[in-house]
């Protein structure tokens, strides 16, 4: 008997599929290449980044802890009880997984998926060749970090995987790659005591968000002490006996030489679509990225794709989530609700937190309309001079001809978190006068956004 549905890759996309096919009573498989369960956000992503994100923090508060009247003795960083945490927290949520699947009947077969063609999976596994058939597929096979032409990550050069590993902080860090993961790590490293570079192609740091965002990034990085370099081009990238040198020409045309103990390369994202069997069906590719629908049907019927590998949409673990709930929806019979892409937030963990959803001011500019903005500087919120973070900002852009909320972008204090509202105030299509009305509790930090709101109309109060 063939499964109902068969899903490829357990990362949050995959292995939340799986469980909601469980829920409307499919019989599903789940095939994983790896021995654990949780993909590439839960072993070496997501999760074990913010663990250590969220030490560093600590750390920073146990250093200035006495500009808060608590009087510390020498305390000191043990990185090896940081990892240890880290792999803690991980194995914990990946024995998670495995209940989630036991509870909602999914049959976990360990195995390299190829799709044959027909509904037909051969799975590699470690007791040989089985064929898997299926009514439906769903690929969530998910993306691997891209390195730069002629390197190979070791024990210096590091990926994401690799810099996750270290057993010791080191006394030198450059980052080539300003996203995302490239500034994450650069603020992390940065709190334990790293000297951090950072090296970045394009004309500002974490370029998908508000112009005004990277630039106050920037600044607070600067302050922190991380260098940033952008309009940088890397070259000449080799080994030395101290670590990695490399050489750099800035924006200004100059060029320099810098090494350091050790190299994080963070340049982006591939698709991990090669070998499986993907020249067997007619499911096309842009750029190796899998081509889907708005319900997540790729060209080859009954196959759907989500997550990383698939074309035209964030790489965001919660996107491959939202995505996995459309395409099980869709399968199942039930009411499928296309994802509204000007609707999914993006967090970066740094310090200044960022959260931002929508459109940017430039972006709303671009596509015709004419916007008003309102912008609240953290420096007003009586909660971020408690928590001693006033850094960064909230800013709305509203459409000015029917007070639509187009996009919000915040950089400050918990900015990751702060979003969820803006996130839902769109979702349900509230417009800007309708948070300028909505009530926010004092002292908190999301005053900040309601304020930002009024600032629009420029009535905020504390600014």
């Amino acid at each position: 008997m063939a499964y109902d549905l068969v899903v490829i890759g357990s990362g949050p996309g995959g292995y939340s599929a799986a469980v909601r096919a469980g829920q409307y009573g499919l019989k599903t498989a789940l095939i994983e290449k790896q021995a654990r369960l949780g993909g590439t956000c839960l072993l070496v992503g997501c999760i074990p980044t913010k663990s250590l994100l969220h030490t560093a923090e600590v750390w920073t508060h146990v250093q200035h802890s006495e500009e808060e009247g608590i009087s510390l003795k020498d305390p000191t960083l043990n990185f090896p009880k940081v990892m240890e945490r880290k792999d803690g927290i991980v194995t914990k949520h990946s024995k998670g997984i495995d209940f989630l699947m036991k509870k909602n009947k999914v049959e976990v077969i360990k195995g390299f998926a190829t799709l044959k063609g027909n509904g037909k999976i051969e799975v590699k596994t470690d007791k040989g060749v089985e064929t898997v058939e299926a009514k439906n597929i769903l690929i969530a096979t998910g993306s691997e970090a891209r390195m730069l032409p002629g390197l190979t990550p070791d024990d210096s050069i590091l990926t994401n995987i690799e810099i996750l590993k270290l057993q010791a902080v080191p006394k030198t860090l450059n980052v080539i790659g300003a996203g995302a993961v490239g500034v994450e790590f650069a603020s992390m490293f940065n709190k334990f005591g790293s000297k951090v570079q950072v090296f970045e192609m394009l004309p500002r740091v974490v370029p998908v968000e508000d112009e005004d965002v990277s630039k106050e990034l920037a600044r607070v990085f600067k302050k922190q002490g991380i260098r940033i370099e952008t309009g940088a081009k890397c070259d000449n990238i080799r080994k030395t006996a101290n670590g990695v040198a490399m050489t750099i020409t800035l924006a200004d045309g100059k060029v320099e030489e810098t090494e350091s103990e050790k190299l994080l390369v963070a340049v982006g994202r591939a698709p991990n679509t090669a070998g499986i069997g993907l020249e067997n069906t007619k499911v096309q590719l842009d750029r190796g990225f899998i081509k889907v629908n708005e319900f997540m049907q790729t060209g080859e019927p009954n196959v759907y794709a989500i997550g990383d590998c698939v074309a035209g949409m964030p790489q965001l673990a919660h996107v491959a989530t939202a995505q996995g709930m459309v395409a099980v929806a869709k399968i199942a019979g039930k009411p499928a609700i296309p994802i509204h892409k000007n609707r999914i937030p993006a967090a970066t963990y740094t310090e200044p937190g960022i959260g931002s959803v929508g459109l940017t001011e430039a972006q709303a500019k671009a596509q015709g309309y004419k916007v008003k903005v309102g912008k609240f500087p953290f420096l007003g919120n009586s909660k971020a001079t408690i928590v001693g973070m006033h850094d960064g900002f909230v800013k709305v852009v509203e459409d000015e001809k029917y007070g639509e909320i187009l996009g919000v972008h915040i950089i400050g204090p918990q900015g990751f978190e702060l979003i969820a509202e803006a996130v839902t105030a769109m979702e349900a299509e509230a417009t800007v006068e309708t948070l300028m009305h909505t009530i926010h509790a004092h002292p908190t930090l999301y005053e900040a956004v309601g304020e930002a709101f009024n600032a629009v109309d420029g009535l905020q109060i504390n600014a």
